[in-house]
């Protein structure tokens, strides 16, 4: 069976709520009341049950019995891992995590350090630096296991100084309880050793509440299925904060034809081989150029097992394609409005590109530099804003875990000058006592 690959679409002759849908992509999913019901239980099956809520999860929805004192990953399950993890990952787990440490820490050189400036003559201003308290990582397992997501997230984590770091991650499914080797020899890389297994949801709401044995957290991140999205979102309404969203996975590559076309179905298969959750997008400017790349896709995608096939198909069929522009403008105009999590630009100026892109998680500047080699070992974060919230927000880095405390220091003769404008605010607003104390100092 050839079926097509792609879903072609012109974006001058889309309807509005063609064009919607494309952009809404995964948000349907991840709000889904009949979603938020189910998963709104497990929170607070969880809240008001810990670990028992927890296990009931994981027996419920990953059939897998295990007691609480069982959550917790032991040492000699540290001690083991490496063994049981083949030495070329190891290598490439060690590159993995180095070039994510250099990324990370160049963020601090530049972000996370305290600053000051004397903005007028006695009046000092800054900001103090500091990690957040605490942060659980979620790593997912379901559809497999993500050694590289806990490097991405538990690096920055580590770098920026977080001193009590959790790691959520479920068991390999069909396993009787065990965690990924692989995952616990990136845990051991990095020092963490609080890693439990647990159902995603679950995990998140065990997380944000903490339980009998699973510390609270003030951060709860990591991407992961809709329902693990939909209750990162939940917990923020009993005072948890997360990354908004970090949900399934989509990719867009603008190209247009000087873009080999062997490598561009090559791309886009990345991460549409996720789930069919996915949606990957290619926007050119050359109906030819499209036409061939569909060609090598429908050579590609029989390289790909059945499952991953599927989820391929799905992601540049149903969920996402080829879109047609008339102009480099129109492209990076669609890019923008759909802010993607990954974006590729390969075109014959990508320099022309790149100064019009405004939202997207990551660019990727020519067929050197695929989604594969960013996700694992460039060292940029790969956990990175989904659903449009490229808009409003970055990838994980080490600046994920750091807050900002504002710091000022005014010398007696900088107060002076600025209490006329004090007292005329606070007289305006209301506010006898913010006057008051300015005039018990400068008395006219």
């Amino acid at each position: 069976m050839n079926l097509p690959v792609l879903r072609t679409m012109t974006w001058s002759t889309m309807t509005p709520a063609d064009r919607t849908e494309l952009l809404q992509r995964g948000l349907r999913e991840i709000f889904d009341p009949t979603l938020r019901t189910a998963v709104l239980a497990i929170i607070d099956d969880v809240r008001a049950n810990g670990d028992e809520a927890v296990c009931r999860a994981l027996r419920d929805f990953d059939g897998i019995s295990i007691e609480p004192d069982q959550l917790r990953v032991t040492e000699d399950e540290f001690a083991a891992a490496a063994a049981q993890v083949d030495p070329a990952l190891i290598a490439a787990i060690d590159v993995m995590i180095v070039n994510i440490a250099r990324f990370n820490e160049q963020v601090m050189l530049r972000k996370g350090q305290d600053w000051s400036f004397e903005s007028s003559p006695g009046l000092t201003l800054g900001e103090k630096v500091t990690p957040i308290p605490s942060a659980a990582l979620f790593c997912p397992s379901g559809k497999a296991s993500y050694p590289s997501v806990l490097a991405q997230l538990g690096a920055p984590a580590v770098i920026a100084g977080v001193p009590s770091i959790s790691v959520i991650t479920p068991p390999m499914p069909g396993s009787n309880g065990t965690v990924d080797p692989a995952t616990l020899v990136v845990a051991d890389r990095l020092g963490l050793r609080n890693v439990f297994r647990v159902n995603g949801p679950a995990g998140v709401a065990a997380a944000a509440f903490g339980t009998e044995r699973i510390p609270v957290a003030v951060k709860v991140v990591g991407p992961g299925s809709p329902a693990v999205t939909c209750a990162q979102v939940e917990i923020q309404r009993f005072g948890a904060t997360t990354m908004m969203l970090l949900g399934p996975t989509e990719s867009m590559i603008i190209a247009d034809d000087t873009a080999d076309p062997v490598r561009l179905a090559a791309d886009l298969l990345i991460e549409a081989e996720h789930g069919t959750d996915s949606t990957v997008v290619l926007v050119t400017l050359s109906q030819t150029l499209a036409e061939t790349v569909e060609k090598h896709l429908r050579a590609q995608i029989f390289i790909l097992p059945p499952r991953r096939a599927e989820a391929a198909r799905a992601a540049l069929g149903v969920n996402g394609g080829c879109v047609l522009v008339s102009s480099i403008e129109e492209a990076c105009s669609v890019a923008n409005m759909f802010a993607p999590e990954h974006l590729q630009i390969a075109v014959n100026d990508p320099g022309v590109a790149l100064a019009m892109i405004m939202h997207a998680g990551e660019i990727l500047i020519g067929q050197h530099t695929p989604f594969s080699a960013a996700n694992f070992v460039l060292g940029c974060p790969a956990s990175l804003p989904t659903s449009g919230f490229a808009h409003v927000s970055s990838g994980i880095t080490a600046e994920a875990f750091l807050k900002r405390t504002a710091v000022a220091s005014a010398t007696e003769e900088a107060l002076a000058g600025l209490a006329p404008s004090i007292t005329a605010l606070a007289d305006h607003e209301g506010f006898p006592a913010h006057a008051h104390a300015i005039r018990l100092r400068f008395p006219s």
